[in-house]
Formats: C-alpha cells, sequence, structure tokens
C-alpha cells in the first residue's frame, strides 16, 4: 500500500433517468482487497450497459460499486497484501464490474492488463471490456476458426471494431451491419470485406449474395429479439449465433426446424457478474492471444472521442445517439 488521497472526484447519479442525472461528486478513495489494487484512473471506458444502468435496467453485482464504469486506464496507486505481479507505478487497463467513473477505483488484479507496447494510456481504457467481450464469444464459445466467415452486427460499435480486426488478423473472413455509410467505410477499413447498411439493404439477402448463398459460421448479435430469426436463416450448417446484447428486447419466437435440421449453435454470455477467477482466465487469454497483435500494431483501439469527466452525460447522449464510431472515453 502506498499513501495517496483520501478523497476523489467521481460521476454519481441523483436518480435513474436520462443523461443529465449523472453528476459530478466527491466520495472517499475506495479502499481495496487482498487481491485488489487502486488504479489512479487516466480515462474510463463508456459503454452501454452504463447506459442502461444509469436507466436503472441494469444493477450492479452484489458487492460491486454503485459507480458506473466497467473498464479503466491508468497507474497503479497500491496494492493489496495477496497481489503478486503487480507494482505501484505500474501502467495497466483493467476490466471492473463497477466504479471506474471516478479519479480512482479498486480492480481485481487478475483482471488487471499491462497496456500494450506503443498505446497511449488513456486510448487503453477502450481495450479491455471489448477484447475480453470478443474473445470469450467469438473465439471461445463461438469458436470461429480461420478460414470461417463471421457476421458481426453493429460493426462500428466498440466490440464491433474489436470483433473485425481480431477475426481478420486470426484469417476469418469478416461481414458486418452498420447504420450509415460513413459506418460502413469505417467497417470495411478496419478489415470487413462486406458492410450492409441495415437502414438500406435487408441483411439476409446481402450476406447470402455475398457469400454465394452459404451463409456465415458464426453471427455476433447485439441486436436480440427483432434479429434472431434472421440470424439463424444466415448461419451455414454447424453455424454458431452468440449473443451479447438485447438491444430490442429479450425475448423472441424462432422456428425450431432451423436449428434441428441445420445443427446451429445459440448461445451467448455477459461478462460483469462472472467470478473474478473466470474473468482471469479471459484476461490471461487475451494477454497471451490478443496482446501481441496489438503490440504488432495489427489491432488498434478505436476511439471516437474524449470527454472530460465531468462531462459524462454529453459522453451518454452521444453513446445512445448511435452516432459514434468506436469507443467514447471520459477522462478525470
Amino acid at each position: 500500500m502506498t499513501e495517496g488521497p483520501s478523497r476523489m472526484q467521481t460521476i454519481e447519479m441523483t436518480e435513474p433517468g436520462g443523461p443529465e442525472v449523472l453528476v459530478l461528486g466527491d466520495r472517499e478513495v475506495p479502499g481495496i482487497g487482498a487481491n485488489e489494487v487502486l488504479v489512479r484512473v487516466a480515462a474510463a471506458g463508456v459503454n452501454r450497459a452504463d447506459t442502461m444502468q444509469r436507466r436503472g435496467r441494469y444493477p450492479p453485482p452484489p458487492g460491486a460499486s454503485d459507480v458506473l464504469g466497467l473498464e479503466v486506464s491508468g497507474t497503479v496507486a497500491a496494492v493489496g497484501d495477496a497481489v503478486a505481479g503487480r507494482a505501484v507505478g505500474d501502467s495497466v487497463c483493467a476490466l471492473l464490474a463497477g466504479g471506474g467513473y471516478a479519479e480512482y477505483c479498486a480492480a481485481p488484479a487478475p483482471q488487471c492488463l499491462p497496456v500494450p507496447a506503443g498505446i497511449d494510456i488513456v486510448d487503453a481504457a477502450a481495450l479491455p471490456e471489448v477484447a475480453m467481450t470478443v474473445w470469450t464469444n467469438v473465439f471461445d464459445r463461438a469458436a470461429l476458426r480461420p478460414g470461417e466467415t463471421l457476421l458481426v452486427h453493429g460493426g462500428s460499435s466498440g466490440i464491433g471494431t474489436m470483433a473485425i480486426q481480431l477475426a481478420a488478423a486470426f484469417g476469418s473472413r469478416v461481414l458486418v451491419t452498420a447504420g450509415s455509410a460513413e459506418k460502413c467505410a469505417a467497417c470495411t477499413a478496419l478489415g470487413a470485406e462486406t458492410a450492409v447498411n441495415y437502414r438500406e439493404t435487408d441483411f439476409v439477402e446481402a450476406v447470402r449474395a455475398a457469400t454465394g448463398g452459404r451463409g456465415v459460421d458464426v453471427v455476433l448479435d447485439m441486436v436480440g429479439q427483432q434479429y434472431l430469426q434472421r440470424n439463424l436463416d444466415v448461419l451455414t450448417p454447424e453455424g454458431r449465433l452468440v449473443i451479447i446484447a438485447l438491444m430490442s428486447g429479450g425475448t423472441a419466437e424462432i422456428n425450431l426446424a432451423t436449428l434441428m435440421t441445420r445443427r446451429l449453435t445459440v448461445t451467448g454470455s455477459t461478462l460483469r457478474a462472472r467470478s473474478v477467477e473466470e474473468k482471469g482466465a479471459v484476461a490471461t487469454a487475451v494477454r497471451e492471444r490478443v496482446w501481441p497483435l496489438i503490440e504488432a500494431g495489427r489491432v488498434r483501439p478505436v476511439v471516437h472521442r474524449r470527454f472530460p469527466l465531468s462531462q459524462a452525460g454529453e459522453a451518454h447522449r452521444l453513446m445512445e445517439s448511435s452516432t459514434h464510431i468506436g469507443k467514447l472515453l471520459l477522462i478525470p
């Protein structure tokens, strides 16, 4: 442990509601457990899950901070008694269950990663959530292999921009959907072979045309209800659908015959409520498989805009407008 300030600025919620409920506040610097580090935050990533929590629809898991923020980058300011391999002064980025919208946060040591060589410490806040989400869902659960084809919905999102780059780097063909010509162009620049403007074109028809009628091996979906049957329709036999968000709702009907006759797999996951040990295992895999690609310049964080911490509400407005490409960051 080291000595430091006892109080810090945070973003507080006056009540569940719109972006206007996010206000600058002040509270004590959090204490840390034996297997945690205290991070002096350089930047916090803004995620759609934060907007859901702000509206009262995604409460933090038991024991997690009530402060918003699921990922940060920064400098280790203190280490718990049982922590090995981390020291005061280390530059890290970390996945959190909460607490990132602040000047300091407590982070489980297994969920901390070194800032990759060549990456600015602020931009590194754009990495933990997207890298770990894409790895555990696309490469672990869906088992995407080189030579297979991946369809990514929301290709211009933080998750989407990471999924495009990683799948292409590992030798897969990537198709995406996005909501404007500008977003489609950004996706192809990152490595997508085909980008479908879903506002103008039916993605099922476009995917079939792009694959010669074969379909895709894996779909990474953030939409949920409205896309469920259509996602199954674009999968090739033995295809896998992995669902990571429910932007259009969480209840849907499907034609089970589609599932049976083509031997399809439907799966999904969230990271936030999983144990530190599980998330630590994902972090280890990301350090071994993804970080070398980042350090070689083959994969990069895509940052749309940085905001001062005090403008968290403005960052949420931009997030909910869906006009951004890549990640939004808050700077204490």
